[in-house]
């Protein structure tokens, strides 16, 4: 293999490796994503990402050390004899890719549905090697590391689970609950897009001395459109209480 012969010209094909590395992750990236047959269900589609990713910039790195004349086969060897003590350094990396690789073959996971594990609910939107990122209905982002799926039970919703929208509220003690309930119903059966299966419901979790906590539940058809249908409510909520 050609070496060069100073470091000016070692940075700029170091460089121009990382680079092409790159550009071909993203575009093997960019090619997986139009495949149709995909579209329902993106899980293969990171499982493929993230293998490829790992390949290539794990060739890259190879070349890189080739241009600095490491003996490959000396770097590889030497890794064999410290594989334990790695090993053990790095279990629960090691564990949590393991556990990636098991969720997205095993299918008992997938992109798009709603779980809730360890008190956090919410719709899977990604699941990687290492880790699986999960959006709750308020819109935050959380990051699970995959050994929490396999080590811990959660609960995986039915499909209507991921079009529900809860609204928590508090009313003054002088509403009629029977009127407000009849009120934000209708309300809420008015909007496009809004499910007559399962129905909307209301229920009362609490009674304080100064209000009673109530939970709104609803289906909608446009997962997308949850923070929309969410306003429109509160403020219907917000109207009857000030009238």
């Amino acid at each position: 293999m050609y070496l060069p012969q100073n470091m000016f010209e070692t940075f700029i094909i170091i460089l121009v490796v990382i680079l092409l590395a790159s550009v071909i992750v993203r575009i093997i990236a960019g090619a997986l994503n139009k495949f149709e047959r995909f579209k329902e269900d993106m899980t293969i589609i990171y499982l493929i990402r993230d293998v490829v990713s790992y390949v290539i910039y794990f060739i890259s790195l190879m070349i890189i050390l080739q241009l600095f004349g490491i003996n490959l086969y000396g770097t590889l060897l030497s890794l064999g004899i410290v594989g334990i003590a790695v090993s053990l350094a790095a279990k629960d990396l090691i564990s949590n890719f393991l556990s990636g690789i098991l969720l997205i073959i095993s299918k008992s996971i997938k992109v798009g549905d709603t779980i809730e594990i360890n008190k956090i609910k919410g719709t899977i939107e990604v699941i990687q090697l290492r880790t699986t990122t999960i959006k709750d209905d308020n819109g935050v982002r959380i990051t699970v590391p995959n050994s929490t799926l396999t080590n811990n039970p959660f609960k995986l919703y039915k499909p209507p689970e991921k079009y529900r929208i809860d609204i928590n509220a508090g009313l003054p003690l002088n509403i009629d609950l029977n009127d407000f309930n009849s009120y934000i119903i209708e309300k809420i059966n008015e909007l496009d897009g809004v499910l007559t299966e399962p129905e909307p419901k209301i229920f009362a979790r609490e009674i304080t001395f100064e209000q009673t906590k109530i939970k709104i539940s609803f289906w909608i058809k446009e997962f997308n459109s949850k923070d929309d249908y969410k306003s429109i409510i509160t403020n219907e909520i917000r109207y009857y209480i000030c009238r």
